[in-house]
């Protein structure tokens, strides 16, 4: 339950709206080759930099409530540590202990989709992201659920596995695919039967997010449930040729499907199969639950047949609306939010950005919950993204943002507005550095805009990031070195794990705090800051402001 907040002993309402904007994977760069960010013209945020209160926020790891300090942020557990001002243990940090102390396994869910493919004498399925980028998913998961369904009886395994390329290096598939292809073949026998059946590219089949384009999961629908696509001998064999036909990286790879000799995919969905969707995440996972749980409501595509399976998620990918209806591990319970307190408190909220980061503003900022907590204070506004590849529009959407906000900041509707700007991260992931310049001095002219606003109206503007990506664009070795892939740079399509901006713009300051910020921080503490500004103290087990009083 939240409660009334108390009032700041030394800040006070400002008389124009605070407005947190959210610059998606932009972070300070650890080197000079490859960060994009510091190779662009960026007058207005070095302008800024240069006046403004401002410091370095950690964003990844443990700071963010995951498993290790190895482990980059990713837009999801960013966006809730910003919108809950404390750390949770994250998707893959549960999913590990879940797996180690064999909960996983002695859940209902499990027992229940292991038993029916025992009875059935029938097919369990995992489909999901095959890397360990640790962001959407773990390699390491599977093999392990892998080896435990043998264990326990499952006779017949198939793997849809999916080619990263964003959380990991742009042509790892093979680091993977081909070590998993030898374990499956290691530990099948004659009572066991493991293969990979089918896959491609997640960019380009099955992991469509916020409704952007269906026709991604209609095509992984046909992929892995129907068996339809181009047919190979092997999942590795898939990779090498369309690689060599496409000269595609490998989130681009089209679908494919593998067969065995007689040309017979090896591995469609059928009635009385078991399903299991491994990735933990929830954003990219939403689109193909409702394609296997919703009946004759679908109406996005044809699915031509609807196999009768048991259906799981790793994870209950959204708790507002219980989606998907069976889960193997619960999710971190993520309660007390910012937004909530502040619609208790009787705070007006605007959130807004495009289609491609439009639930992270809202959704992930809110707990994962996808509902408002008061539709009076609330306003969500969504500008629509381009289904386009993002290295070809770098702009993106973010002056139909900042048309959107700054029309907000002077309506004079709203105490507190956090946007988006997804340039940063989304075309950060394509690895075009040229590209991501262009998003950045895009992104760079709408926020001379939102300056403007803001200091017209007497209201405070902060800027920072849920993690990096566009500051770290080439691969380097562990001397430093860049990497090279012939003659140019390898690109580098992964977020980083550099800190984070955190600039304070308050063009009203009259030395109620210090301009020498708290430093050592995480992005968790945004939050406390944010309430800090409206006046308010945050609650007690809110992670610590950023500002000095």
């Amino acid at each position: 339950m939240v409660e009334e907040l108390k009032k700041h002993s030394t800040l006070t309402k400002k008389s124009g709206p605070i407005v947190l904007a959210i610059m998606d994977g932009v972070g300070y760069g650890k080197y000079v080759e490859g960060d994009a960010v510091k190779a662009s013209k960026l007058p207005t945020l070095d302008s800024l930099t240069a006046s403004c209160p401002h410091v370095a926020l950690k964003a990844h790891g443990t700071a963010v409530g995951l498993p290790s300090d190895d482990d980059m942020g990713n837009s999801e557990v960013g966006h809730n540590a910003l919108g809950c001002g404390r750390v949770f243990s994250q998707g893959a940090k549960l999913v590990s202990n879940s797996i180690a102390t064999g909960h996983l396994y002695q859940g209902e869910t499990w027992l229940k989709l292991t038993n029916r493919v025992k009875e059935n004498d029938s097919t369990l399925h995992f489909i999901g992201l095959l890397s360990d980028g640790n962001v959407h998913s773990h390699i390491d998961h599977l093999e392990h659920m892998v080896r435990t369904a043998k264990q326990q009886g499952v006779k017949t395994v198939r793997i849809h596995a999916l080619l990263d390329g964003r959380d990991v290096g742009a042509t790892s598939a093979l680091d993977y695919f081909e070590p998993f292809e030898a374990f499956l073949k290691e530990i099948s026998d004659e009572n066991f039967d493991g293969k990979i059946a089918s896959g491609g590219g997640r960019m380009v089949i099955t992991m469509d997010r916020y409704d952007a384009n269906w026709d991604m999961v209609r095509l992984g629908w046909e992929t892995h449930v129907l068996g339809v696509g181009q047919i190979f001998p092997s999942a590795v064999e898939a990779i090498h040729m369309l690689r060599e036909e496409t000269k595609a990286i490998d989130q681009d790879i089209p679908p494919f499907v593998v067969a065995d000799e007689d040309g017979a995919p090896v591995g469609t969905i059928e009635d009385g199969d078991s399903v299991i969707f491994f990735n933990f995440r929830g954003d990219r996972s939403l689109e193909i639950t409702k394609a296997f749980e919703q009946g004759d409501s679908f109406d996005k595509f044809d699915r031509v047949r609807v196999p009768d399976v048991e259906y799981a998620g790793m994870m209950e990918y959204d708790g507002d609306l219980h989606i998907p209806s069976q889960f193997l591990v619960n999710p971190p319970q993520i309660t007390r939010t910012m937004s909530e307190y502040l619609a208790f408190n009787k705070v007006r909220q605007y959130a807004i950005s495009e289609t491609q980061k439009f639930g992270h503003v809202t959704y992930f900022f809110n707990g994962n919950n996808s509902g408002k907590f008061d539709n009076e204070l609330e306003t969500f506004e969504e500008v629509l993204s381009d289904v386009i590849p993002f290295e070809k529009k770098p702009e993106m959407k973010c002056k139909e943002i900042t048309d959107k906000v700054v029309a907000a900041i002077e309506s004079g509707k709203y105490d507190f507005i956090r946007l988006n700007y997804p340039n940063g991260d989304m075309v950060g992931h394509t690895g075009v550095f040229e590209a991501v310049k262009i998003s950045m001095e895009a992104m760079d002219t709408q926020i001379a805009r939102l300056k403007e606003s803001v200091e017209k109206v007497g209201g405070v503007l902060m800027l920072t990031a849920d993690h990096g990506n566009a500051d770290d664009m080439y691969e380097h070795k562990k001397t430093g070195e860049v990497a090279m892939d012939g003659d140019h740079p390898k690109a580098k399509t992964s977020h980083s794990l550099n800190p984070v901006p955190f600039i304070i713009f308050d063009p009203t300051y009259n030395g109620e705090y210090k301009k020498e910020l708290n430093e050592g921080l995480g992005i968790s503490s945004v939050t406390a800051t944010c309430m800090n500004f409206l006046g308010f103290e945050a609650p007690e087990d809110y992670d610590s402001s950023i500002l000095k009083i």
